[in-house]
């Protein structure tokens, strides 16, 4: 029996090296270094290989994840990347922002042995980051075009993965956005220490290599009619995410020094990418800042505004730390880097005076029995307490709001503005329109870039299984 076989024996669980909190808090660079390749395949080499690869079924996308471990182990590259390929179109992408504590690295079975989970998401980005170095590219030589045309209405992580995944069937593919930049909440919500930007730059050179042609700072509806697309089109994949942030209705929201999450991190991502100075609306130093809400955005302002100066962060969240829907990891880099978290409080009101914020009145929470059996949180009478801030940044998700010619075209949503697709005697993916089709946020509400990825590359085959059994011509007369 190969001694490799107990590697995880001899070489515990060891992540790349993360820049110190004294110097990553200075700037906005990824904290976390890739693997050099020898480092990758050690850790690539403590996994147990198991017959019933619990990792590849928690991943949304099911990667082949111990078989490119296997790859990486024997140094075998640019094939290794290609396998990733296979199954995720943007494996540098969810290797940096996927909460893998949650989903391949927490099923792993050494994790479960109290060994360590291998290092999987950051063999994934290391792997790709080096194939790329070396110039690697996905092989389309043997693709056969097939005269298809499909429009993408929307850049971020589905409509990115659907593009992907359109080219490799032969259908040619012109990908719209409203933005300057393709991404998404890639470019414009992630901040650059989770996923530096010139990641996306590198993907569009991949895909426009690959044959995707993008047109930015269009908006459909505004700039070019859907109609046309519809006409011009033999199918229109629809990944415009969800962007309307949920409000929660706090007395006091107006008062200024009050932020929502997404336009917050929009504007400083904004000003990274054109290099400008911090304005004054996001001028944060000295400043104590509270952040409500416990998932990834969450700690995506908290850190933010740490490195905007801050003289305190708080997060707020209304349960326990074991509850907190993001990811482990981020939420231990959050509190790295100095931010305070309180849990089991519900912010009541924002308050003020003369139209400034001043704080924040919080409950205590308690979980609780209801008549019915069930748990639900309940507040603690007599415990309100206040909480100063001069800022306050609410992060408590988003919903999709789709455009208003989805209903002028048979795209049905349900009462949270959610499309709805897939029906019965639709192909999945397929909304009430033939020629239309939907994914990720969109369809999900706010939800993980990997199920976008899984929403774009299997919309994409539903698209080109829909387009092979029709004539050319016959796709021109669904409008």
């Amino acid at each position: 029996m190969s001694d490799k076989l107990f590697q995880f024996l001899n070489l515990p669980r060891q992540p790349p090296k993360a820049v110190p909190v004294a110097i990553r808090v200075l700037g906005y660079g990824e904290i976390s270094g890739d693997f050099a390749p020898p480092a990758a395949v050690g850790q690539a080499e403590r996994c147990l290989d198991c017959g019933n690869p619990y990792c590849e079924h928690a991943c949304p996308v099911h990667n082949y994840i111990p078989d490119w471990l296997k790859l990486v182990q024997d140094g075998r590259l640019f094939e290794a990347a290609t396998l990733m390929h296979e199954t995720n179109p943007l494996p540098e992408i969810c290797g940096r922002v996927c909460p893998h504590d949650r989903l391949c690295e927490g099923a792993c079975t050494l994790e479960q042995g109290g060994f360590g989970a291998v290092t999987i998401g950051s063999i994934e980005r290391s792997i790709t980051d080096e194939a790329f170095r070396q110039g690697w590219r996905p092989d389309l030589s043997g693709v056969v075009e097939t005269g298809r045309r499909v429009a993408v209405v929307g850049a971020g992580p589905a409509g990115l993965s659907c593009a992907d995944r359109l080219r490799r069937a032969g259908i040619a593919v012109d990908v719209f956005d409203r933005q300057r930049e393709i991404g998404g909440l890639l470019t414009f919500g992630i901040p650059p220490f989770k996923l530096d930007k010139t990641v996306i730059h590198t993907r569009r050179e991949v895909l426009e290599g690959m044959g995707v042609r993008f047109h930015l700072n269009v908006e459909i509806g505004r700039d070019i009619a859907f109609e046309r697309l519809l006409a011009d089109y033999d199918a229109v994949f629809m990944g415009t995410g969800a962007y309307t942030f949920v409000d929660g209705e706090l007395p006091g929201r107006e008062l200024d020094g009050v932020h929502d999450a997404l336009p917050f991190l929009i504007a400083n991502a904004n000003r990274l990418l054109d290099d400008q100075p911090v304005p004054p609306e996001l001028d944060l130093n000295g400043k104590h800042v509270v952040v409500l809400g416990g998932g990834d955005t969450g700690m995506d302002c908290n850190r933010t505004s740490i490195r905007l100066g801050a003289a305190s962060v708080t997060c707020v969240y209304r349960r326990d730390e074991a509850s907190m829907p993001g990811s482990r990891r981020e939420v231990g880099y959050t509190r790295e880097e100095g931010v305070n978290f309180l849990f089991h409080r519900q912010p009541l009101a924002l308050l003020g005076e003369q139209g400034k914020l001043r704080g924040v009145r919080l409950i205590h929470t308690e979980v609780g029995i209801d008549t019915d059996g069930r748990t639900r949180l309940q507040h603690v009478e007599g415990s309100e307490t206040e909480l100063r801030a001069d800022v306050v940044i609410q992060a408590f998700g988003f919903r999709p709001s789709p455009p208003a010619w989805c209903v002028e075209h048979g795209i049905e949503q349900d009462a949270s503005g959610r499309i709805r697709a897939g029906g019965v005697g639709a192909l999945p993916f397929q909304t009430g329109h033939p020629k239309i089709f939907a994914g990720g946020d969109n369809m999900r509400g706010a939800d993980l870039v990997v199920r976008a990825v899984h929403d774009g590359r299997e919309a994409a085959a539903s698209i080109a299984r829909m387009l092979s059994e029709l004539p050319l011509a016959a796709m021109a007369c669904v409008a």
